[in-house]
């Protein structure tokens, strides 16, 4: 099968190598060179490649957070100076993880992997299990995709998150954006001492609590510092007293 390949990376010397190594590969084609992260959700979107070589830290987007937006189905390997996202690596299920510098050899075993993968549409779940195991850091920003944009949003400057449907409606700045994504996913991903599941549909930023107020017997809302009222559940209380302590 031809591989539609797309290279994102920030230096311009990596891309070169890349490019070289691959010429002359008749069942490969760089359909896309990407300089940034914003580059490669836009191409991903408009070309849809087979595989991404993708950098890890970048400016704008990290690898990361790229393969969030554009979602885990997308096939990729990391191509990166730094071993110490390896295990974060495979718990996004990449392909493969590609240390700088590499040889051309090295580089073709990879694209043979990503054939495999794509011949058998097998996620790699053995790695991803012992990658988990891992435990991935508290995130410091959200990328939420909104059509050809892409907005960066600090944890810190969230108010909260509500759940609806498929998505969660995130509040940050006066603006709710929209990211399709389970609640309990991305409460799995935030730091918990910081941001707290205080009802099946919310999670609340600690630090724009004002007060808990008791409105009914056991029925109780917080109040945010802007004015905001949130339901609170008897469990969500629990957790919250627990937090507070």
């Amino acid at each position: 099968m031809r591989l539609r390949i797309a290279v994102v990376d920030d230096e311009d010397l990596a891309r070169a190598v890349v490019r070289e190594y691959l010429r002359g590969v008749e069942d490969v084609e760089i359909v896309a060179e990407c300089a940034n992260g914003f580059e490669a959700v836009k191409a991903v979107s408009e070309l849809a490649p087979d595989l991404l070589l993708l950098d890890v830290q970048m400016p704008k987007l990290t690898g990361f957070e790229v393969v969030e937006l554009v979602g885990r189905d997308q096939p990729v390997i990391f191509v990166t100076a730094y071993d110490e996202y390896a295990l974060r690596a495979f718990e996004v299920h990449a392909v493969d993880y590609l240390l700088k510098p590499f040889e051309q050899e090295r580089l073709l075993e990879a694209l043979g992997r990503a054939r495999q993968r794509l011949q058998t549409q097998e996620p790699a779940t053995g790695v991803h299990k012992a990658a988990a195991e891992g435990g991935p850091r508290p995130l410091e920003r959200v990328p939420v995709r909104d059509g050809s944009r892409v907005h960066i949003i600090p944890v810190g400057r969230i108010d909260y998150i509500q759940a609806q449907d498929d998505y969660v409606a995130i509040r940050s700045d006066g603006k709710t954006h929209l990211k399709e994504q389970p609640l309990g996913e991305l409460e799995a991903a935030l730091d918990p001492s910081r941001f707290v599941r205080i009802h099946r549909s919310y999670i609340l930023n600690l630090d724009r609590l004002a007060r808990v107020d008791l409105i009914a017997k056991d029925a109780r809302v917080v109040r945010l510092h802007d004015g905001t009222e949130l339901p609170v559940s008897r469990s969500g209380y629990a957790r919250l007293q627990e937090v507070l302590k």
